[in-house]
């Protein structure tokens, strides 16, 4: 561990940090010229932001840190929060100025921070230290007296008004929904209402009345209680511009204002008319949103008349700023400004933005440097001194960056003598333990006195700082004095650096390569779900869906209906089959409806069951039949590559770590354990077959690559095969870079290559001179051999033809094969969920990514062209879609015209291999601001610096294509957009308004599982189980289908087949079902009923209890029958009982399989109820109720009798 303890001990022993502090604490009178400070490397720059942060720690005036860009802003935040400092990042936030939604993610971020610093939020919320860029700082913002009018306080002493309370959290921002499950939502329940606000846990209010009953803190994702909260609760707002109604008067004046201007001025011609007539149209629907109380997507356009004070973080912050490269950060924050100005600037053009009087949206760099409430420091590797920025204090640190060592041993004796020489306290920092351990021993053995700097929370061990110096700090007593001990951590690190005061050199011996200064980002632990949950959570039924009964087959469900029925209300699920025939089927029977996922599922084009039919009976039996043959053939299959003789590849060696190390950015949680499950599937002496799922830029590219890469370190070859040969080009690129430093010989065959180059390629891989071959499908003709194919890896397996996969199970005898895919498809999917294939799934988002932000709307092309030039402005690249080669010159030429200085570049697969590779490189190069192309750029394609995409006539492509595509851009920190969008005008089919809803919907990082089976229910099947195999599907419905196949598979691998249980219907006297008055939410309520019909013993039946509790409050009598009702069920089921009857005052217990010693042993227990046996047609057991219990009390205690007689 890096003892940074002690490390910012040693800073604080300079002479000039101590100064430079003390300036930094002096009070302040007018106007101050900012302090200088400079002479820090990377290493050093560190530490000084450790200390820093430490001993400038304060709630009330919080040390401000300000950054060039908002990647370093969040790493230094991560870095400091990894230390225990309580810090937090203000970002900026993307303007909005057309009327379409966009994402409001930061501004949850940045009200936190703001509330914190006028003292809104507790004191233990509240960050002593913030990470910023000066484009945040300097954004308009609300006033600190509008934000404390905002806020929402709840005390457990209060009474609340629910209505008052929702108005008021409405006003803040937060949108009402049924289930609170995202920041700025909340929901109202009778008496429970669910707040989640922008940062911290989300917050359940329990009134008793208009009484605050309890308030605490719930999970999001179980709904249920965690702990409790303080006594009092104070909710910041989650919008910042907030409207108040003189506010709205005035801007529906302006807007009416201009609309009178734009209505009476003179037209030069017919575009200044087009312009007139456009911008009329925008303004008056601008003008509709304002009177009509809708959400106000353009409101950023009109800040200067919202907040006419132009307020930013200036006005809230009085602590201390430390601006880092500071020249970089002005150019950056003036880049961001003329961005805005140039849209704004465009708009009023356009006639599409009102005057308005002394117009800010962002204040002005040098009132940072100006600053009168707070002292302001420039941290710049050299001193800055420019005109206009004199600085009144200058502190330089005399720092130097030594350079990592990476195990050179020679140099690093070479340096150590040399500094030990001059008297410098040394410490030595490697990458592992193993590694410190020796060079520690090595170093001992020649006389050098060493010790190792434990984490200041260890217990000091042998050879520790204490054991030689007493504790952290009294290891400095050496400083400057000969013969002090060397001292060894272990971490990462920036870099090796040394100071002169004090004489203190830190050497890094770490064996890997040196690092980017940028390091690696701080991994937040999130919840793991299996990838069962994570791909079939979300499938909700909804009036009109169609569904499938196991015993009656194929229905459309038609909602839940309650009925009464001899004086007992009951909710129950109406069921339309074919003709007239209905299924009301009670609640707690739900277990046995699944939504129906085939062909025409979604355009209702399916053949619905006749009930009783022997139709259903003979589709689920053949259905059966076939997925037993199935899993025998796919039980063979796994099998046979479990006996065939494979290749056990050697354990991980220092060049495989070193491989490994040289990532340049912070593994996901999901990265490393794919990683770790390959390795341990690659040292098996049995080939190795696996699927890793990961969504569109979730890393599935750099997994692979550890793995081709141990496989090259065990002697072995690699084929990576790609559907595409932009996609192989990509790949042969990332390895080729990756690879770089190490003895790898990557090769590629494909389209890009001459025939000449390609048969070259080939005759190397014969004879074994290239290591890793990517291609396309030429990697698989017969002219390709290998000298000693180990590893194939295939990126899209779904993307291939049946020929080509046919061809690929010959190549990959006897070699491990590794599959990636984002878009699952559900045969493998399942197969994997069932045993048959291993699998990994990554679940998380590297870094700092953002979702992207989607559109889907009508072709606008000023809008589109607007959204161009903004991407132009911030210095990005475009990928512009139009997927007809006939005509795409034409469009590149449209946009040519209308942007003129872009420089655009059309890609097309119908282009020659040299067209295609020049505009490939060009783009690369960041030499082509607009790529006008096909869907070439589907799978695979990387280039960071696109974060915008504009694709016309979304409505022709697939769900799946459509989210793949997007994941071409939003591949780094900067907010990416996607603009689907269809002909002005055209009615689109349903299915294809779905696909749009749908890509809309899942927008977050994640959704390919969910997209996949949604794909799958939009367009059917298809033949993806196989010609034989997918008409059975459709016959049966998907879930039911997989249900049948994962038992087939138990009972083929050898399995304890599931004991079938009759099922039990429960005919009570009582009200049973969840009221609309409970749960007002029909979605919520069908979920609660899905979920109780599922309750199997009393554990489950308790918890079910505690979450209705928990969520909705005490539940009403018929809310708890209802749950009594489903216990009865499976006790009912466990005894093997048909039916469990209570009818005027006797209880009837109907199974065809009777046990006597259990009936006679029921009698003893229960003397006084007349117990006796019906041996008749439909054999049942009777006896009369207990007058003193509630019958579903009773029929509970009853049951658990019974059952317990037949277990012992």
């Amino acid at each position: 561990m890096i003892h940074y303890p002690l490390l910012c001990d040693l800073f604080r022993m300079n002479r000039q940090y101590t100064a430079l502090c003390a300036a930094l604490t002096a009070p302040v009178f007018g106007r101050r010229k900012p302090l200088s400070v400079s002479g820090l490397c990377d290493g050093a720059e560190q530490i000084f932001l450790a200390a820093l942060s430490a001993d400038f720690a304060s709630v009330t005036s919080p040390l401000v840190l300000l950054f060039p860009d908002d990647r370093r802003a969040a790493k230094t935040r991560d870095f400091l929060v990894s230390l225990g400092i309580r810090a937090a990042r203000y970002p900026a936030r993307e303007y909005c100025f057309s009327n379409i939604g966009s994402s409001h993610d930061t501004e949850g971020e940045r009200l936190c921070v703001l509330s914190s610093l006028v003292g809104i939020l507790p004191e233990e919320n509240r960050p002593t230290v913030i990470t910023t860029t000066p484009e945040a700082v300097l954004q308009i913002t609300l006033p600190p007296e509008t934000l404390k009018e905002l806020c929402v306080t709840v005390d457990s002493s209060d009474s609340v008004d629910t209505a008052l309370l929702a108005k008021r959290l409405s006003e803040a921002g937060y949108v009402r929904v049924d289930l609170c499950e995202a920041p700025g939502q909340f929901a109202v329940r009778g008496g429970i209402v669910d707040i989640y606000p922008p940062a911290g846990q989300p917050v359940r209010i329990e009134l008793f009345g208009d009484e605050v009953d309890r308030l605490a803190y719930f999970s999001p994702e179980t709904q249920r209680f965690t702990e409790p909260a303080p006594d009092r609760l104070i909710f910041p707002p989650v919008r910042e511009l907030f409207l108040s109604d003189d506010t709205k008067l005035e801007l529906t004046t302006a807007i009416r204002r201009h609309l009178r201007r734009i209505g009476h001025s003179d037209s030069d011609g017919d575009s200044l008319d087009d312009k007139h007539a456009r911008a009329a149209s925008i303004l008056s629907g601008e003008l509709q949103s304002l009177e009509n109380g809708l959400e106000l997507n353009f409101a950023d356009k009109y800040l200067p008349i919202i907040y006419p004070r132009a307020d930013c973080l200036l006005e809230y912050a009085s602590g201390p700023f430390v601006l880092f490269d500071s020249a970089q950060a002005e150019e950056r924050t003036a880049a961001a400004k003329a961005l805005s100005e140039q849209s704004l600037s465009d708009m009023a053009e356009q006639y599409e933005l009102p005057p308005q009087r002394d117009g800010r949206w962002m204040r002005e760099f040098d009132e940072i440097l100006e600053r009168q409430t707070g002292p302001v420091a420039l941290a710049d590797s050299l001193s800055r001194n420019s005109p206009g920025m004199d600085s009144s204090g200058v502190f330089l640190f005399n720092t130097r960056h030594i350079p990592a060592y990476a195990g050179n041993v020679a140099l690093f004796r070479e340096d150590l003598e040399r500094f030990a020489g001059e008297k410098y306290l040394c410490a030595v920092l490697c990458s592992s333990e193993t590694e410190k351990n020796g060079l520690m021993a090595d170093l001992a053995g020649e006389g050098w006195t060493t010790v190792s700097a434990e984490a200041p929370d260890a217990g000091a061990g042998s050879g520790s700082v204490s054991d030689s110096a007493g504790d952290g700090g009294g290891y400095l007593k050496y400083a400057g004095r000969a013969g002090a001990p060397l001292l060894f951590m272990t971490g990462e690190f920036p870099g090796g650096f040394s100071t002169v005061m004090p004489k203190f050199a830190l050497l890094d011996f770490s064996r890997e390569a040196a690092r980017p200064s940028h390091g690696r980002f701080f991994r937040q632990p999130k919840r793991k779900k299996s990838a069962s949950e994570a791909i079939l959570s979300y499938a909700d039924l909804e009036v009109g869906d169609i569904v499938v009964h196991d015993a009656y087959g194929i229905g459309q469900y038609m909602g839940i209906e309650n009925l009464t029925i001899d004086g007992s209300s009951r909710d129950y699920v109406h069921i339309r089959y074919a003709g007239t025939d209905k299924l009301f089927l009670p609640v707690d029977q739900l277990d046995h409806v699944s939504k129906y996922i085939g062909a025409g599922s979604d355009s209702g084009a399916v053949k619905l069951s006749k009930m009783g039919g022997a139709d259903w009976t003979r589709a689920k039996t053949r259905a059966k039949t076939a997925t037993r043959e199935m899993a025998k053939e796919l039980i063979d299959l796994y099998a046979r590559r479990k006996k065939t003789r494979g290749f056990a590849f050697d354990p991980d060696d220092d060049m495989c770590r070193e491989f490994a190390d040289a990532f340049e950015y912070e593994e996901t949680d999901g990265q490393l354990s794919a990683i770790a499950d390959i390795r341990r599937d690659m040292e098996q002496p049995w080939p190795m077959d696996r699927l890793l799922c990961g969504d569109v830029g979730y890393g599935k590219t750099e997994v692979a690559l550890r793995a081709a890469f141990k496989a090259v370190m065990s002697g072995k070859q690699v084929a990576v095969l790609v559907p595409t040969t932009i996609l192989a080009y990509q790949h042969y690129q990332t390895f080729l870079s990756r690879m770089r430093a190490f003895p790898v010989r990557v090769d590629m065959v494909s389209r890009f290559r001459k025939p000449s180059e390609q048969a070259a390629s080939v005759r190397r891989v014969a004879r074994g001179d290239t290591d890793i071959i990517i291609g396309t499908h030429r990697l698989i003709s017969k002219d390709v051999t290998f000298r000693d194919l180990g590893l194939i890896i295939i990126d899209e397996e779904q993307r291939f033809g049946v020929a080509q996969k046919e061809k690929l199970k010959q190549l990959a005898v006897g070699a491990d094969v590794l599959t990636l895919t984002a878009t699952p498809i559900p045969r493998t999917l399942n197969m994997a969920m069932g045993g048959i294939v291993d699998m990994s799934v990554l679940e998380d988002a590297p870094g700092l990514r953002s979702p992207v932000q989607t559109y889907v709307m009508e072709y606008d092309e000023a809008l589109i062209h607007e959204a161009i030039r903004r991407e132009l402005r911030r210095g990005g690249q475009v990928f512009y879609l139009f997927n007809k080669v006939e005509g795409i010159y034409r469009v590149a030429d449209r946009i040519q015209a209308a942007i003129p200085d872009a420089r655009i570049a059309v890609a097309h697969g119908k282009m020659d291999r040299d067209a295609i590779e020049e505009v490939w490189d060009a783009l690369i190069r960041g030499e082509v601001d607009i790529l006008v192309c096909t869907t070439i750029i589907e799978t695979g394609v990387d280039i960071p610096n696109a974060n915008t995409l504009i694709i016309e006539n979304a409505e022709n492509y697939g769900l799946a294509q459509l989210h793949q595509i997007r994941g071409r851009v939003g591949r780094s920190s900067t907010r990416a957009f996607a603009y689907f969008t269809y002909r002005r005008g055209k009615s689109l089919t349903e299915i294809a308004e779905k696909r749009l809803e749908a890509i809309r919907e899942y927008a977050e990082f994640g959704a390919g599982f969910r997209i996949a089976l949604r794909d799958l229910e939009i367009r059917g099947a298809g033949n993806l189980l196989g010609a034989e195999q997918h008409g059975h599907l459709d016959a049966v419905g998907y879930d039911l289908y997989m249900k049948l196949l994962e038992e087939a598979v138990v009972e083929e691998q050898g399995g304890e087949k599931k004991k079938e249980l009759p099922d039990c219907a429960v005919d009570v006297r009582c009200d049973a079902f969840l009221s609309k008055s409970y749960i007002p939410s029909a979605p919520q309520r069908m979920d609660m009923y899905k979920r109780i019909a599922r309750v199997e013993n009393e554990a489950d039946y308790d918890d079910m209890l505690d979450e209705m509790c928990d969520r909705f409050g005490e539940p009403d009598a018929a809310a708890v029958n209802l749950c009594r009702v489903a216990r009865i069920r499976a006790l009912g089921r466990s005894a093997g009982f048909s039916k469990v009857e209570e009818r005027d005052g006797v209880v009837r217990l109907y199974t065809s399989d009777m046990n006597g010693t259990a009936v006679h042993r029921l009698g003893q227990a229960y003397p006084s109820l007349g117990v006796r046996v019906n041996l008749g047609q439909t054999p049942y057991i009777a006896l009369k109720t207990k007058k003193n219990m509630r019958n579903t009390e009773f029929l509970i205690e009853l049951l658990e009798t019974y059952n317990r007689f037949l277990e012992h």
